[in-house]
């Protein structure tokens, strides 16, 4: 029997969604969404097939920040396969580091109330802060300056919203879906049918240590699959 988004809530609740559990401080996540967008532009499927970002807080799983050393020494490895996704190592004080993206994840829940194409912008435009700019996403302030920047999100209902906690169960609802396993990582992909990937295309190991010790090694990568997903997703689309 085929899962519903009723029966599972991982999956799209529509067949012209694209859900993505990811993590805004999750350098295989940055890698992900540039792909899924650059791949979605394309395939000429912009406007046919939307991303529903949805919250994977790393924060919450680990009960604990997402290391600057870990992140730091993903920049390099990641950084290496997918250029112009956009990075740089932190150039501010430690004092400045985001310890929480709660507040960002909250704002990308919140945009989609102006539509996903909002919601869309918005996340990626908090990334490229985070991780080309070197802007600590975590504080209100930058929230907004960021979603005034994309020149698509309504700040003014932006901050109503942030400032009313309105989305915050909907980050909640998020995590809770993903616990137990049924998430296995920032990024994880599901489509409308129930086809999914975990950190597409992608086989990575740590060596010398854990995350935030060691450093990690790509074993695979495979671009490719984003075009097999979205392709997919398309398909799935038309068949009515």
């Amino acid at each position: 029997m085929r899962h519903t988004q009723a029966s599972d809530p991982r999956l799209p609740a529509s067949k012209d969604t694209i859900a993505v559990f990811t993590d805004l401080n999750c350098s295989f996540a940055h890698v992900a969404v540039h792909r899924l967008h650059e791949t979605r532009r394309r395939l000429g499927l912009e406007g046919r097939l939307w991303f529903d970002l949805r919250a994977f807080p790393l924060e919450l799983f680990n009960r604990e920040v997402n290391a600057r050393p870990g992140v730091d020494s993903e920049i390099a490895v990641l950084g290496a396969i997918e250029p112009a996704a956009g990075w740089r190592l932190w150039q501010g004080p430690d004092w400045t580091y985001p310890v929480t993206t709660l507040p960002a994840l909250e704002a990308v829940q919140a945009a989609k109330a102006q539509g996903w194409h909002a919601s869309e912008q918005l996340d990626r435009a908090l990334r490229r802060a985070f991780w080309a700019q070197g802007r600590c996403i975590a504080m209100r302030h930058v929230i907004l300056d960021v979603a005034r920047e994309t020149g698509v999100v309504h700040t003014d209902a932006l901050a109503a919203a942030l400032d009313q906690g309105c989305y915050r169960a909907a980050v909640m609802e998020q995590y809770r879906a993903s616990c137990h396993g049924r998430v296995t990582c920032s990024p994880h992909i599901f489509l409308y049918d129930g086809t999914n990937s975990a950190n597409p295309g992608i086989s990575a190991r740590w060596l010398g240590g854990e995350f935030g010790v060691g450093y990690p090694v790509v074993d695979e990568d495979r671009p490719t699959v984003y075009a097999d997903l979205l392709s997919r997703a398309a398909h799935i689309l038309d068949s009515g």
